[in-house]
């Protein structure tokens, strides 16, 4: 399980990197386990569950468990979006 969270996490930071987000998302590669900290803020977060049905934690930790090949891109235009 452990090989496909690690894959989870090269493909969204890998999505958010080709969007051309400003930001740096290299620390969500470099997290271990099933969990992960974006980074974003409360009123990011909570602006990715209003608007795109994201839901998280509000200190931003997401659940990498959770990602897969149908939804890492859309997780990371959401994220894109509430970051701009």
């Amino acid at each position: 399980m452990s090989g496909r969270i690690n894959d989870m996490r090269s493909k969204l930071t890998n999505e958010l990197t080709k969007l051309n987000n400003n930001r740096d998302w290299s620390h969500i590669t470099k997290q271990i386990g099933m969990f992960a900290y974006t980074g974003l803020t409360p009123d990011q977060v909570q602006a990715a569950t209003d608007k795109y049905h994201i839901y998280m934690t509000l200190d931003g930790r997401i659940s990498v468990a959770g990602l897969n090949d149908k939804n890492v891109e859309y997780v990371a235009r959401s994220f894109n979006e509430v970051t701009k």
